[in-house]
């Protein structure tokens, strides 16, 4: 078949990766403690069968799968089994339930890879001719469903693969601009990149199994956005394929100008818009030279509340760090868990000298938030930087432990979602939300999330574990991404819809967006019109219906007609 590689069908990554626990002592002592779960007595369940799945057959027709192979070729169009269901669903806890138990309501008939495009057009033209739904596919990572096909939906369902495209096609070196296809995932796009001296400087979560176009369908943010701006600072330009007609060759361009004033953005209209408006096919990116350094330090400092307001003066001031990042405590103790023995931030509290200081300061153990601020630049610039963080953070109480714990979090960043399939392995759920604030409700909202999902496990009569970090700072605001995790009972996807559903609507609540970076789907659809008023969703279905009055690019995402929350499905 293709050369594209996918994680697998099942979870998160790639086989043989994985989370392991035996070499972090305090793991399985904090598990316990958070959510009841006993590692060392639960039982892992086994992987799925995939030969036991119940995968309708495909709804292509032969002369349709046909066409599609005659503009890319046999090998590039699959109506596979396995191909199918790898491109049914992204990988968010509801997505990885419904897959291994079984649960798949409708899957793509066909995946096609075009290979640049001249070949997406004629695809993206023959779908619309043939009334098929066109669902874009980057690296399958999106947790917000959406990639999913509607249940119920009875036209053909395309899978548009990008993986072929993922190519550096130029850079501007006197402009700092780069053009890339929009299949190229993060490790590809910046070893590209990394060959020529430059670095996009986009870091999600995600960033090992994601793709340009996915970020940009989906408003995304990377861990270093607080100097590199997030991706929908980074793109300046765009080519996005839609239907072609008499005089108009499908190709909307969006060149890459630093700033104009031509109406109503259409780059902004592109991002975030999940597939809705068309294909994206290459991107035009701000980029930059690589640093000559690149440091990132963690800090300690006496409570949530000390850490927080560190970061908003961070914020204001004349400094400009790469990543300002500080965990609540929960979030705190959890790290020092994951550290592996005598390494890593437990190292600093495994003897006596750190936390006699801490205690000699009035600090409680048990209320310590610990930070990680990253300098990036030339060497006087990085020192520099350095110098104003840290009189910030002295003034709030915050005190430095070196780079040690900040290279370990640069190896480790990447490896969190198998932490969440670890968890799943053994019947429980390990789960994240976010959402941006103005800095006035960050705290106001911290605690009412944590006290909604309290609520939400009593209500399902389970013990279970909500904690977060502030990961990305704005002058007037911040993001809090919250983690969540708790035994399932009789009920997975039911006891999920009674938390997520609680997370969510505290967000709304106190002040905070739907979501700051995984975009809305269909998981998040219900809070739209609580987020951005009812005229604001009006604004949008308008622009949805008329620039695709077929409803043939990913239907439904976004503004999904539902009454009840897309998490009660």
């Amino acid at each position: 078949m293709t050369d594209v590689q996918h994680m697998k069908w099942w979870g998160w990554g790639v086989e043989g990766v994985g989370f392991h626990w035996e070499d972090k002592p305090g793991f399985a002592p904090f598990v316990e403690y958070a959510t009841g779960l006993d590692l060392h007595t639960a039982p892992v369940i086994s992987m799925p069968d995939f030969d036991k799945l119940t995968v309708a057959d495909s709804l292509a027709p032969a002369a349709f799968v046909s066409e599609l192979a005659a503009i890319v070729g046999d090998r590039f169009v699959s109506t596979d089994k396995m191909e199918r269901v790898v491109h049914t669903y992204g990988k968010s806890i509801r997505d990885l339930i419904r897959v291994r138990a079984n649960l798949i309501e409708r899957t793509p008939d066909v995946v096609v890879y075009p290979a640049d495009e001249a070949e997406t057009q004629r695809v993206v033209d023959a779908a619309v001719a043939a009334d098929a739904v066109i669902i874009p596919f980057g690296g399958g990572s999106n947790i917000a469903s959406s990639l999913e096909p509607r249940a119920d939906e009875t036209r053909v369902v395309l899978s548009l693969d990008m993986g072929r495209m993922r190519e550096l096609i130029s850079i501007d070196e006197e402009s700092g601009l780069a053009r890339i296809q929009a299949g190229a995932l993060g490790p590809d796009l910046e070893a590209q990149l990394e060959k020529r001296g430059w670095t996009l400087g986009h870091f999600p979560d995600s960033f090992t199994h994601s793709s340009l176009g996915g970020w940009i369908a989906t408003r995304s943010s990377g861990m270093q956005s607080d100097k590199y701006g997030d991706i929908a600072d980074i793109v300046r330009g765009l080519h996005v394929v839609r239907p072609s007609s008499p005089g108009r060759d499908g190709v909307l361009v969006i060149r890459a100008i630093p700033s104009s004033s031509t109406g109503p953005s259409v780059r902004d209209m592109i991002v975030g818009s999940e597939g809705r408006l068309g294909i994206i096919t290459e991107a035009t990116v701000q980029v930059h030279r690589t640093p000559a350094k690149r440091d990132v330090y963690a800090y300690f400092f006496p409570n949530w509340e000390a850490g927080t307001a560190a970061m908003r003066e961070i914020s204001e001031s004349d400094a400009t760090p790469s990543i300002t990042r500080v965990s609540d405590a929960r979030e705190t103790s959890f790290s020092l868990a994951t550290s592996k023995e005598s390494h890593g931030v437990a190292k600093f509290l495994s003897g006596t000298v750190l936390p006699f200081l801490m205690k000699s300061k009035g600090w409680k153990l048990d209320d310590i938030c610990l930070s990680f601020i990253g300098y990036e630049g030339g060497e006087a610039h990085a020192k520099r930087q350095k110098k104003l963080v840290e009189a910030i953070v002295k003034k709030h109480g915050g005190m430095g432990v070196g780079s040690g714990p900040g290279v370990l979090y640069d190896q480790k960043k990447f490896d969190t979602p198998y932490i969440r399939d670890f968890l799943l392995d053994r019947g429980a759920a390990g789960d994240v939300s976010e959402s941006a604030m103005p800095w006035s409700k960050v705290n106001q909202l911290h605690d009412a999330v944590r006290v909604a999902a309290d609520a939400a496990f009593d209500q399902i009569g389970i013990k279970g574990w909500i904690m977060s970090h502030l990961s990305h700072s704005y002058h007037s605001g911040a993001c809090l991404y919250f983690t969540f995790a708790f035994v399932f009972g009789d009920d997975p996807i039911g006891e999920y819809n009674v938390v997520k559903t609680a997370i969510q609507q505290a967000f709304i609540d106190n002040g905070g967006s739907l979501s700051h970076h995984h975009g809305v789907g269909l998981e998040h659809a219900p809070w739209l019109e609580q987020d951005i008023s009812s005229e604001g969703v009006a604004v949008m279905r308008g622009l949805f219906s008329a620039v695709d009055p077929g409803d043939n690019f990913n239907p439904r995402k976004i503004v999904a007609d539902v009454k009840e929350p897309a998490t009660s499905r």
